[in-house]
């Protein structure tokens, strides 16, 4: 990834690695963050989920909804907001998308 960092935004991927209706997991040096493509759109979330840590990069996307692969909780991936208990949620970072390249604000 060649995008420079623009306004506390720093590139973690390219579009092309993402395909509709697909995520990836991106490491920083403090998290785990998933990427989501929902109908051209890309979203990034904690990748851990509040109930037991599982990896909702790895979970099953319906929409805007991830589903945690370990205990089934869902999110929304545009909110964070958890459809069974609404008080739990999940971190939504800021995305842009520069010449290709996907960039969040952690």
């Amino acid at each position: 990834m060649s995008a420079p960092a623009e306004e506390g935004f720093i590139p973690v991927a390219r579009v092309d690695d993402i395909a509709p209706g697909g995520s990836k997991i991106v490491e920083l040096p403090d998290r785990f963050v998933a990427l989501f493509n929902v109908d051209g759109a890309i979203h990034a979330v904690d990748n851990s989920c509040p109930h037991s840590g599982g990896p909702l990069g790895k979970g099953e996307l319906d929409g805007e909804i991830i589903t945690c692969p370990w205990h089934m909780w869902s999110f929304n991936v545009r909110t964070g907001v958890c459809e069974i208990n609404p008080e739990e949620r999940i971190e939504v970072y800021p995305v842009r998308v520069r010449d290709g390249n996907v960039l969040i604000k952690v």
